[in-house]
């Protein structure tokens, strides 16, 4: 088992960056695939980003393919969200999520989740 906690949300403007973080109790962090999910009042939660157990393989939405970086430290158990280039349609509660071996955009094949961190673009 194991339990996520995120961290760095925030307000920032359109056009800047902000790096969301989350952090992974047990000993067994790098056996989990990790996700980024995120959602926007009265919408479903989305797929944003995943990351393969060695972060040699990332995936992404087309909607931040090129703005948004997904990363991990398996020594730190922790994985991050750098976004970039930020947009108001960007704004919503960003999601970690983690998984032995999940389809990486499905947020049902997602056994763990963290609280979230809410992530506001301003126009």
């Amino acid at each position: 088992q194991v339990q996520l906690v995120e961290s760095g949300g925030g307000l920032v403007q359109a056009g800047g960056s902000l790096r969301v973080s989350c952090a992974a109790s047990g000993r067994t962090f790098s056996s989990y695939v990790m996700g980024w999910f995120r959602q926007a009042p009265g919408k479903e939660r989305e797929f944003v980003a995943a990351i393969s157990r060695s972060g040699g393989r990332t995936w992404y939405a087309d909607s931040v393919k090129g703005r948004f970086t997904i990363s991990r430290d398996n020594a730190k158990n922790t994985v991050y969200l750098q976004m970039n280039s930020l947009k108001p349609e960007d704004t919503a509660v960003y999601y970690c999520a983690a998984d032995f071996s999940p389809r990486y955009s499905d947020p049902g094949d997602y056994d763990y989740w963290g609280q979230g961190t809410q992530v506001t673009v301003s126009s």
